[in-house]
């Protein structure tokens, strides 16, 4: 049988092979779980390409160096469990990552020199007609 990642990996699979609609929402419930980090990277990649096209993509996730690639984050807690279910922050990486109250934001402190460099995921995106006319 297929863990709940690896159902969900074949349905994105089976998703790309069809024609695209670029109106799709994706909802993918920790999607990482069990992968390599080159895997990882090639996930996140594909992720990107699905909000290119047009898509809408939710993933609840807490390995970080998908959620320091989001376009907009929603931290819930503080705690898990009993203790959690508050919004504790919202917003860029970087603007959760300024919460001081937001488990999530101290871990994405240590890795926004990465994010700094790039840049925030939405201001790396160019469409591709807005792309040719530099």
């Amino acid at each position: 049988t297929l863990s709940g990642g690896e159902a969900q990996r074949v349905k994105l699979a089976e998703e790309l092979g069809k024609r695209a609609t670029g109106d799709t929402l994706y909802l993918l419930d920790e999607p990482t779980t069990g992968l390599h980090k080159e895997d990882e990277r090639k996930l996140i990649d594909v992720l990107h390409r699905l909000v290119d096209a047009g898509n809408t993509v939710v993933v609840i996730e807490h390995e970080l160096d998908l959620v320091k690639n989001a376009d907009h984050v929603i931290d819930l807690g503080p705690e898990g469990g009993d203790g959690g279910g508050e919004l504790v922050a919202a917003g860029t990486p970087e603007e959760v990552a300024r919460e001081e109250d937001s488990h999530t934001g101290r871990y994405l402190r240590d890795m926004l020199p990465a994010i700094d460099a790039e840049g925030p995921r939405s201001d790396r995106r160019k469409p591709a007609a807005a792309a040719s006319d530099d």
